[in-house]
């Protein structure tokens, strides 16, 4: 009883310290300092931001549409091969069924092709007659079988093919999915940025992309870079030019070719493509594949490379100007060719 009465009361006197020191605790915990806010960002620092995340929503842009491209190339080698397949299958069955009539041919003359029993004559001429054509037959017969052997090496060669083929589709959907997801990331926080803002502050947002865009062109053209340039081009060229400023107004929209809305890349793409000249799907193949010239030597109808990793593109139309399907929230529009660092300058003919 002792022992119980000692614990009763050395649970009471810790329950007592307890409630006792909880509002000194709750005092000390209210006076601790709380963070200091984060500094507001400065509608400059809103603007490149959003600037960056654009940029990499464009590469991963790019990643989807080349993902998407090799997807489709990979599907039609597939249905090829299988065409193939079923047509050496078709060829393996008929060998088949030739090789059959002609073993059952053999077992119903005792073993004997037709043609063997007439070298087995005592006539001599028959004899001569008939081993020619025995020979020949027996040539079929070789023959037959090494098509037969040949046409199922080429079945597990194709086999293998679609296997291979089934493993490369695959992997370009994954790539597909992720380059999806970093897409709708980026594009999701950019707006983020942009629908904070009151609605004064977008209008200035506006107004200093345009201030930017316009000092890099006042800056390009500075530098006497269209000095001489020829306004001259091509009659394909002039279709391009015709088909791409025929969108303005249109929205842009990643991985899209038109006819409603276009990306950068799906732009220029299908301007061209009208033109008669197809060209690869994204900017960075475009880049990549496309023959080379100065910008010295550009003509309208060229296609201009922007950044580092070619992550925009868009067409000279002539005069320092060029159209081009901007980015997310914009339709295709004209710019200054120099409102952006440029990379460099590609001719589809």
């Amino acid at each position: 009883m002792n022992r119980r009465r000692h614990a009763t009361a050395a649970i009471t006197v810790i329950c007592a310290l307890t409630v006792l020191a909880s509002p000194a605790l709750t005092l000390q915990a209210a006076a601790a300092p709380l963070p200091p806010p984060a500094p507001k960002k400065s509608l400059e620092e809103v603007r490149k931001e959003m600037d960056d995340l654009y940029r990499q929503a464009a590469v991963a842009t790019d990643a989807y549409n080349l993902a998407e491209e090799k997807t489709r190339e990979q599907s039609a080698e597939i249905v090829r091969v299988a065409r193939m397949i079923v047509e050496g299958r078709e060829k393996i069955e008929d060998l088949k069924a030739r090789a059959g009539a002609a073993a059952r041919a053999q077992y119903r003359n005792g073993g004997l092709p037709e043609d063997a029993k007439f070298v087995l004559t005592d006539d001599p001429q028959l004899f001569l007659d008939t081993a020619g054509r025995l020979k020949a037959g027996a040539k079929a017969t070789t023959d037959l079988l090494g098509e037969m052997n040949r046409t199922q090496a080429q079945l597990d060669v194709y086999a293998k093919d679609a296997g291979l083929n089934w493993t490369k589709l695959e992997s370009h959907r994954v790539r597909q999915a992720q380059a999806k997801k970093e897409i709708n990331d980026k594009i999701t926080a950019a707006k983020k940025l942009e629908s904070a803002l009151a609605a004064e502050e977008r209008e200035r947002l506006r107004r200093l992309e345009e201030q930017a865009r316009n000092r890099a062109q006042t800056t390009w053209l500075g530098t006497g870079v269209l000095d001489g340039l020829k306004g001259d081009t091509t009659a394909a060229a002039k279709k391009a030019i015709a088909f791409a400023t025929g969108q303005i107004g249109k929205p842009y929209e990643w991985g899209a070719e038109g006819p409603s809305s276009f990306d950068c890349s799906g732009l220029t793409q299908s301007a061209w493509g009208t033109a008669g000249r197809p060209i690869p799907r994204t900017s960075q193949e475009q880049w990549r594949l496309l023959p080379r010239v100065d910008i010295k030597d550009m003509r309208p109808g060229d296609l201009i490379v922007y950044f580092k990793d070619a992550s925009h593109i868009g067409m000279y139309v002539g005069n320092g100007t060029m159209v081009h399907a901007p980015r997310p929230g914009r339709n295709v529009t004209l710019a200054g060719a120099g409102s952006m660092e440029i990379l460099g300058v590609v001719r589809p003919n």
